[in-house]
């Protein structure tokens, strides 16, 4: 693939702060202080009080506005302290359109908080263009998008949701944290904003918590600037070097762990066992074809289910490379179990209305080989199956 300038990977260390331009350090500095002396009583600095700008936190917020392809970046102290402070860009009386089967923080945000002041909703399965357009209201201000989703992977239509939402005088928000602009670029796709839980991929290591989120034009930069000052959950600076280090090594972090997963993928699908594996790179995922026109790559996340949630539980005990846990996106492979993980903010109803069953399981692909994970999966579903077997037996006597 031809770039323009530099590539994508090489943009990840030569940007403009790939060396301090007062010592050459080829680290950008830790700038630990909360306000700044003024040389002038009636003309302040760049810089006065560090809420409002630190010079560490903005070298990360000018590097993913770069990588992004957008006008200004801002980084917050989680992701869903970015998701929260873009909400704020509604007001009472509004309406938001959102992905159905949406991570189970921003669901929670979205029915217990932005509900209590007089902000409206509708879960849609925004796969389905007719009926994301019977979900518009004359209020509707916003789409809020998560392709792939979280758990299940459906691939939503970036393109065609934000031109049916500038049709509707509305913003397009995208969750572009399974992707990263290093696979998706939802800003060139027509979105407003894109929002990152830069915990997960971006930084890579699970060693740090933080949100990031990229506007496209410059009217929009100034209010969520605004937002992000009066709400004021801006992120550290060793969180913000954590992840400039981070992004360093994106592009090699997930090309690795994308190659796994499509191997690990694949070998899921021909398991007896395994019910259903949801992850677009597989041909009779509904929408594959997609996937590969606006994206460069399936990612590393995938979800399969089992028969039931004693096979989970099976499963889970007997497993022994990934680590069991909340989270994603690091160079460990993460397993999650969403309904008493991701998704437990959710209502079991709900969460079964969404597909998102007590036989869910969702895999974060790290950086092991992926034979070894391949290996260490296979004896687990062994497992899984001689207790099936324990248990008719059982049954049988």
């Amino acid at each position: 693939m031809e770039c323009e300038e530099y590539c994508f990977e090489t943009r990840l260390l030569h940007n403009r702060h790939k060396i301090d331009a007062a010592t050459g350090a080829v680290s950008v500095p830790i700038q630990h202080a909360s306000t700044f002396h003024q040389f002038d009583v009636d003309s302040f600095g760049k810089y006065d009080y560090a809420r409002s700008l630190n010079p560490t936190r903005e070298a990360l917020e000018d590097v993913i506005a770069e990588l992004e392809d957008g006008v200004k970046g801002f980084a917050f102290s989680s992701g869903m302290a970015a998701i929260s402070t873009a909400f704020l860009l509604l007001s009472k009386g509004d309406h938001v359109v959102i992905t159905e089967d949406v991570y189970g923080g921003t669901y929670r945000m979205v029915t217990e908080v932005l509900s209590r002041f007089g902000i409206e909703h509708s879960f849609v399965d925004m796969t389905d263009l007719e009926q994301l357009k019977l979900a518009i209201k004359p209020n509707t201000k916003a789409f809020y998008v998560e392709t792939p989703s979280n758990p299940l992977l459906k691939v939503t239509d970036i393109h065609a949701i934000s031109k049916l939402a500038k049709e509707n005088h509305a913003l397009t928000f995208v969750d572009n944290t399974f992707l990263t602009p290093a696979l998706q670029k939802p800003l060139t796709l027509g979105a407003d904003v894109v929002l990152h839980s830069a915990t997960k991929f971006l930084s890579g290591h699970s060693d740090v918590v933080a949100g990031l989120a990229v506007v496209k034009d410059e009217s929009l930069a100034r209010r969520l600037a605004f937002l992000q000052n009066s709400f004021g959950a801006i992120l550290g600076v060793q969180d913000a070097w954590l992840v400039l280090r981070g992004l360093k090594t994106l592009h090699v972090r997930l090309e690795q762990s994308q190659k796994s997963a499509i191997e690990i993928a694949s070998f899921f699908e021909k398991q007896p066992l395994v019910k259903k594996v949801y992850y677009p790179a597989l041909i009779d995922h509904p929408q594959h074809d997609l996937q590969q026109i606006q994206a460069y790559g399936p990612g590393a996340v995938l979800s399969f289910e089992l028969a039931n949630e004693a096979a989970v539980r099976s499963f889970v005990s007997n497993v022994k490379i990934p680590v069991f846990a909340v989270s994603l996106g690091a160079v460990e492979s993460i397993l999650s179990y969403p309904a008493k993980m991701s998704h437990a903010a959710m209502p079991q109803l709900e969460r079964e209305k969404r597909g998102i069953k007590n036989s869910l399981l969702r895999l974060s692909v790290g950086l092991e080989n992926p034979d070894d994970l391949i290996k260490d999966f296979s004896q687990a579903l062994v497992s899984v199956r001689e207790g099936q077997l324990v248990g008719q037996q059982g049954e049988s006597k």
